[in-house]
């Protein structure tokens, strides 16, 4: 049903503030070997103005239920609950909302799997207007995207720094 969705490097990248950026890759060097997840909230034009840190809790899960959760957290995520609901609440409290869902990727590639694509898929979804932004970590190297609904799928750009 999915296929995996790289960048299109053709068109010009969305723009985010420095810090903003500089937020979300530090919290994905932070949380290596594992992958990290989070949100960024926004209101009006600015739909990136502050990033919000969620654990991780895929290989809790995996440790668990290796047959339901095959995947530990070194290669897929699990947004902890308590923390997403925490940030909608106070995103709603401060008149903003969650804009954006962002993980990272560990010594692979800037796209959005398969996995992520149903994720965001699901009924339930509790951000079905959110961008997906995946960073990749590659030797050091971060480079970003970020996933967008087109119709009935996603597209997706590089993510680039204000001023980069």
């Amino acid at each position: 049903m999915f296929r995996r969705i790289e960048v299109d490097r053709s068109l010009p990248p969305t723009r985010v503030p420095t810090l903003v950026l500089n937020e979300m890759a530090s919290h994905a060097r932070d949380t290596l070997p594992e992958e990290c997840c989070g949100l960024v909230v926004g209101a009006g034009d600015e739909r990136y103005q502050r990033v919000f840190r969620c654990r991780n809790d895929m290989s809790a899960l995996h440790e668990r239920d290796a047959a339901a959760y095959p995947r530990d957290g070194r290669e897929a995520f699990h947004m902890n609950e308590h923390d997403y609901m925490d940030v909608r609440r106070r995103a709603q409290d401060a008149d903003c909302k969650v804009t954006a869902v962002y993980h990272s990727h560990v010594n692979v590639g800037v796209y959005f799997s398969e996995l992520d694509q149903e994720y965001a898929s699901q009924s339930l979804f509790p951000f079905p207007a959110a961008d997906h932004i995946v960073l990749s970590l590659v030797d050091g190297k971060l480079e970003a995207g970020v996933f967008r609904r087109e119709g009935p799928g996603f597209a997706g750009r590089l993510l680039r720094a204000d001023g980069s």
